[in-house]
C-alpha cells in the first residue's frame, strides 16, 4: 500500500497507556504537536508495519521456544566466527601493508572502508525493514564472500583497499542484521543483556585470533587465512538464513502472514521503493559524511594538498548537505527516514554524539598501536595483538554484566554516567606511559581501563537509542547510531593516518644517524625492515625515538576529546527502562 495514499487515515498504533509510559520523552520537545511529524508508519497499527517488519513480527509469532533458543545458538555462532576473522585480519593488516611496502597507509585503508561501511547501514536499515531481515542478511553475506575472495587473490595495494572495503561494509551490515535479529527476538529490558552475551565469542577470539594470524604469517601467508574464512563464514551463515525462511514459510501456512502481490506495474513499483526507501534523504545523510570524512584520506595526494580545488569542493558539499538532509526529512520528504520528533529527541541525539567522541578518542591512539607493541616493545604478532585486545575483550567481558545490571535497576543514564572517570583515567595514563621503558602489564592495565569505560558507554548509549521509539524504528536508529561510530572512527583513524604520516617520517629523518638518513622512507614504508635493526644500534634507537614521540602525541589529543563525553551523556532523559513499555517486539520472545 503506498504510503502517501493512506496518510490521512494513519491511526495511533499505542494506546492510552503507552502515551503515558511515554510521556517523559515527550514533554518540552514538541512531540504533542502533530505539525512537527508527518504521518509515519511509527504512529500506525501494527498491522501496517513495512513489509520487513510485518515478517519478523509474523515469524516470531509462530515459532515456539526451542526455536527462539535455536536462533539464539546460531546468531551466536555467526558473531564467534565473524569476531574471529576480525582478530585476524587486525592482527594481520600491518603486515599487509607493508607487503606493498606501504605501512603508512594503514589507516587511509580504514578510513575509506569506515566510511563506506557506516553510511551502508542507512540502505540496509531501509532493505530489512521494507524486504525482510533474512534479505538483508544474505546480501551482506555476499559482500563479505566476495571481499574476502578478492583479499585472498589480492596482488597489489589498490586491489586490497578495494577488497577490504567490499569485505568492510559487509561485515559491519552482517553484525548489524544480526544485532536487530536479537533486538526482534528480546524485550527491552533484557535485550542489553542478550546483545552482550553475543558479544562474548570476542573472549575467545582476542586470544585465537592474533595466534591463528601468525600461523598463518608464518607457515602460509595472509591470502590463505582469508580464503579459509570466506568458506567457513557462509558455512555458519546459511543455517540462520535457513531457518528464518522456513519459520517464514510454516507463518504463510497459519495465516500469521499474508502473502500478497502489489499489482503495481514496474515503473510503479519503481516510485513506490523510491518513496518508501526515501531515496533521497539517505543520498544527502550519506553524501553529507562521506564528502566531509574522505578528504582526510586523499588530501595529501592532492597537487596541492588542502588547497586543492577538487577537496574545497568536497568539504563544500558536504557541509551544505547537512541543512539539506534536516530540511528535506522536516518539510519534503513523504516517507521520512526518521520521524522528526526522534530527529530532535536529546537521548538519542546525545547517545549518538557520545558513541562518535568515544570512537574518536579510542582511534587517534589506536590505530597504530599493535605495530608500536612490535617495534618498541618487541613483542610478536600474537603477544601485541593479546595487549591490543584488551582493550576490546574488558568490553566483551562486561557488557553481558551491565546488560544485567540495566535490566535489574532500568537506568541507563546513570549507569552511563560512571563510565566517564573509568574511560577518563584509562586515556589520560596513555600519555606518560607512552615511553619505550614503559612495562607491557602497565599497557594492558590502561587498555583494560579504556575498554571498562568504553563498554558502558556503548551498553548504555545502544539502549538510550532505542528506548523512545517503537519497533518500526528500531533499524533505523541503529544504523544512525552506528553511523555515528563510523564517523567518530572515521575521524580518528584520519586524525591519526595525519599525525603518523606528517610526523613519524620527519622524526625519523631527524634522529637517524647521517649516513643512514637516506633510509628513512624505505623504514617508515616497511614495519619488518624497522624491527630488523638490532638493539643498541643508533638506527634502532632513532625508531624506537620516534615511534614513542608521535604516539605521545596521538594519546594527548585522545585525552582533548573525553571531556565531551559527559556533555553527552548530560542531556539523556533519566527513563526507567523496566517500567517503560512500548510495543517494541511480538510473539514468543525473551
Amino acid at each position: 500500500m503506498e504510503r502517501a495514499a493512506v496518510s490521512d487515515q494513519v491511526k495511533p498504533a499505542s494506546t492510552s497507556h503507552d502515551a503515558e509510559k511515554m510521556a517523559e520523552f515527550r514533554v518540552h520537545q514538541g512531540a504533542d504537536h502533530p505539525s512537527d511529524d508527518k504521518p509515519s508508519l511509527s504512529d500506525r497499527e501494527s498491522s501496517e508495519f513495512q513489509g520487513g517488519i510485518q515478517r519478523v513480527r509474523a515469524i516470531t509469532s509462530t515459532w515456539s521456544t526451542k526455536t527462539l533458543i535455536l536462533m539464539f545458538l546460531l546468531l551466536y555462532l555467526v558473531s564467534f566466527v565473524d569476531a574471529l576473522l576480525s582478530s585476524v585480519e587486525s592482527a594481520l593488516s600491518p603486515y599487509i601493508t607493508s607487503s606493498f611496502h606501504k605501512h603508512g597507509l594503514l589507516t587511509v585503508v580504514s578510513v575509506v572502508s569506515t566510511i563506506l561501511g557506516g553510511s551502508s547501514k542507512l540502505t540496509l536499515a531501509k532493505i530489512i525493514d521494507i524486504w525482510g531481515r533474512v534479505e538483508g542478511f544474505l546480501i551482506m553475506l555476499v559482500l563479505v564472500s566476495v571481499g574476502l575472495i578478492m583479499k585472498a587473490t589480492c596482488t597489489s595495494m589498490e586491489m586490497y583497499t578495494a577488497a577490504h572495503t567490499l569485505y568492510w561494509v559487509g561485515h559491519i551490515g552482517l553484525i548489524y542484521v544480526v544485532d536487530i535479529m536479537l533486538a526482534d527476538m528480546t524485550s527491552l529490558k533484557n535485550r542489553m543483556l542478550m546483545l552482550g552475551l553475543n558479544g562474548t565469542p570476542g573472549i575467545a577470539s582476542t586470544f585465537a585470533g592474533p595466534e591463528i594470524a601468525r600461523l598463518f604469517y608464518n607457515n602460509l601467508d595472509f591470502h590463505w587465512a582469508f580464503g579459509s574464512f570466506a568458506i567457513i563464514q557462509v558455512g555458519v551463515c546459511i543455517p540462520v538464513a535457513a531457518v528464518m525462511l522456513f519459520m517464514q514459510r510454516r507463518a504463510e501456512k497459519s495465516g500469521a502472514l499474508e502473502k500478497t502481490r502489489s499489482g503495481r506495474v514496474w515503473w510503479q513499483t519503481i516510485t513506490h521503493y523510491f518513496i518508501e526507501f526515501d531515496v533521497i534523504g539517505i543520498i544527502l545523510i550519506t553524501a553529507a559524511f562521506s564528502l566531509i570524512l574522505i578528504p582526510f584520506s586523499i588530501a595529501t595526494y592532492g597537487p596541492k594538498g588542502w588547497a586543492t580545488g577538487y577537496i574545497i569542493a568536497m568539504e563544500v558539499l558536504g557541509v551544505a548537505c547537512v541543512p539539506a538532509f534536516y530540511i528535506w526529512e522536516r518539510y519534503c520528504s513523504p516517507v521520512q527516514f526518521l520521524p522528526w520528533k526522534y530527529l530532535k529527541e536529546p537521548t538519542i541525539i546525545g547517545s549518538c554524539m557520545l558513541y562518535g567522541v568515544m570512537f574518536i578518542s579510542c582511534f587517534t591512539w589506536n590505530n597504530y598501536f599493535s605495530s608500536y607493541l612490535q617495534v618498541v616493545n618487541r613483542l610478536d604478532i600474537t603477544t601485541a595483538n593479546y595487549v591490543l585486545n584488551a582493550f576490546s575483550l574488558t568490553s566483551f567481558i562486561f557488557s553481558p554484566i551491565f546488560g544485567l545490571v540495566i535490566s535489574w535497576t532500568g537506568d541507563f543514564k546513570w549507569t552511563a554516567m560512571a563510565g566517564v572517570p573509568i574511560f577518563l583515567l584509562g586515556t589520560a595514563l596513555l600519555v606518560p606511559f607512552r615511553a619505550p621503558e614503559t612495562h607491557v602489564g602497565l599497557l594492558t592495565m590502561i587498555q583494560i581501563l579504556v575498554g571498562l569505560g568504553s563498554c558502558l558507554f556503548t551498553v548504555c548509549g545502544q539502549l538510550a537509542i532505542m528506548a523512545p521509539v517503537t519497533h518500526q524504528e528500531i533499524a533505523v536508529v541503529n544504523a544512525v547510531w552506528g553511523l555515528f561510530g563510523s564517523i567518530g572512527a572515521a575521524v580518528g583513524s584520519a586524525i591519526a593516518g595525519g599525525m603518523w604520516n606528517n610526523i613519524l617520517e620527519k622524526e625519523l629523518y631527524s634522529r637517524l644517524p647521517q649516513e643512514s638518513k637516506h633510509l628513512s622512507a624505505s623504514i617508515f614504508a616497511d614495519i619488518v625492515k624497522q624491527m630488523s635493526y638490532g638493539d643498541g644500534t643508533t638506527e634502532r634507537d632513532a625508531i624506537v625515538g620516534a615511534y614513542a614521540d608521535v604516539q605521545r602525541k596521538m594519546a594527548i589529543v585522545g585525552v582533548c576529546f573525553v571531556p565531551l563525553c559527559i556533555l553527552c551523556t548530560w542531556f539523556w532523559r533519566n527513563v526507567n527502562v523496566k517500567k517503560l513499555e512500548r510495543k517494541q517486539t511480538a510473539g514468543n520472545v525473551w
